[in-house]
């Protein structure tokens, strides 16, 4: 799993169709004490409501490839809002 800080939003005109009304968004790596990693941004699915400078929790891999019993092709899921580590 990683930490991260949502920096942007992805708007896609066309996706998978089973990742409608799935927000896209990227998230910026980080170390334990809130530093930035200096590695590329993540673009993640959001299903929990988390938005720009929120910090997150990012699964990754196949973990993140099933959502409601579905095998969608995703890399990136964000599993939660971390609100203090």
């Amino acid at each position: 799993m990683i930490i991260g800080k949502v920096v942007g939003n992805i708007w896609a005109t066309r996706k998978e169709e089973g990742l409608t009304g799935f927000k896209l968004l990227t998230v910026q790596p980080l170390d334990v004490e809130g530093n930035t990693i200096n590695v590329n941004t993540i673009v993640a699915v959001d299903r929990i409501g988390a938005g720009i400078g929120d910090k997150v929790l990012v699964t990754t891999g196949a973990p993140a490839s099933f959502i409601d019993q579905k095998r969608l092709p995703v890399d990136a899921l964000i599993v939660g809002i971390i609100d203090q580590n």
